[in-house]
């Protein structure tokens, strides 16, 4: 039966009608905040490119993350700006590198945060790009060793996750079994599984100051035209020992996200990126755009893909919202 009987706008009438059927659901719980951490004591720079975030120092650091923890947020991605690079990354896995420095100091002073450590090379390097450099192409297996001996830093330093973004094949299973020999069975990893060679990272590049030198990362991160080669590399990933997976970006790739999940049944992340960030606070700051509820409904919709964990530069704020 249609029309009369049925009116579907009954149960759109108020804010309590709406609320009470509600097919999806967005909560801080499921929120993830990125977070650049560099060198000094006192240090807040602002990133251009990116409004309300932050290169901040390990002291800086504690103090943010602690008004997350207050605002809800329970989860930080840290990337690290290091005092100095080279051609294979070694201040990235340092034990007093700037990420084993502000893992530890969270762990002191925010014991509730979840900490969450990017694994990649590309912020430790003179030359911007993931891995180890030979003959003008990042050289796949020896890279392995590195973002292995990251993560074991970070491991050991106290990350209770791991998220190795580099897109080497194999690396997650190289990473599982050194945490495992070493006794970090129970450190997480999720895997950065879909990660596209995306245009929306311009941002983020100016953030970490980690742009290629030469060239793009095309020839390791995914074509954006391809969506079944996403679901191979999801499966490889599982069967190496991922705990989680990623699609990023998250907002042009929505169809992956969704495919991800009905296609595996675990849990899916997304990154909403910087540049899906700074693209509608340039539209609000010219009046173009409500950014409030432009970014509730980009939230909602990468949530209504199937994502169940978004990391987004949107955390604090949306956060705020969801209390009100």
């Amino acid at each position: 039966m249609g029309f009369p009987i049925h009116r579907s706008r009954r149960l759109r009438r108020t804010e309590r009608l709406r609320a009470l059927v509600r097919e999806t659901h967005l909560t801080a719980d499921q929120l993830v905040m990125p977070l650049f951490v560099c060198p000094g004591t006192k240090v807040r720079n602002p990133i251009g490119s990116m409004p309300g975030n932050f290169q901040l120092s390990v002291d800086e650091l504690v103090t943010e993350c602690q008004q997350l923890l207050d605002e809800g947020i329970g989860n930080v991605i840290l990337f690290g700006i290091p005092e100095s690079k080279d051609p294979v990354g070694s201040s990235g896995y340092a034990d007093d590198g700037i990420i084993p420095q502000a893992i530890r100091a969270l762990k002191k002073n925010a014991e509730d945060l979840c900490i969450w450590a990017d694994v990649c090379m590309c912020e430790y390097t003179d030359h911007g790009h993931c891995g180890v450099i030979e003959n003008g192409e990042v050289v796949n297996d020896k890279t392995l060793a590195l973002l292995s001996a990251a993560a074991l830093t970070y491991a050991r330093a106290g990350a209770d996750i791991v998220a190795p973004s580099d897109m080497m094949d194999g690396r997650i299973g190289v990473v599982r079994d050194s945490l495992d020999e070493n006794g970090f069975e129970a450190v997480t990893i999720v895997s950065y599984a879909a990660k596209y060679a995306s245009g929306f990272y311009g941002p983020f590049r100016d953030a970490a100051e980690s742009p290629p030198q030469f060239g793009d990362r095309k020839g390791y991160q995914m074509d954006p035209p391809n969506a079944l080669e996403a679901l191979s590399e999801v499966a490889m990933d599982l069967e190496e020992g991922a705990d989680i997976v990623m699609v990023k970006p998250a907002l042009p790739y929505l169809d992956v996200i969704r495919r991800v999940k009905d296609e595996f049944e675990v849990p899916v992340a997304a990154y909403n990126v910087s540049g899906e960030f700074s693209m509608l606070h340039a539209a609000a700051q010219n009046g173009w755009l409500d950014l409030e509820k432009v970014m509730m409904e980009s939230l909602i919709g990468i949530r209504r893909a199937g994502a169940d964990i978004i990391l987004t530069y949107f955390a604090k704020e949306a956060a705020r919202l969801l209390r009100k």
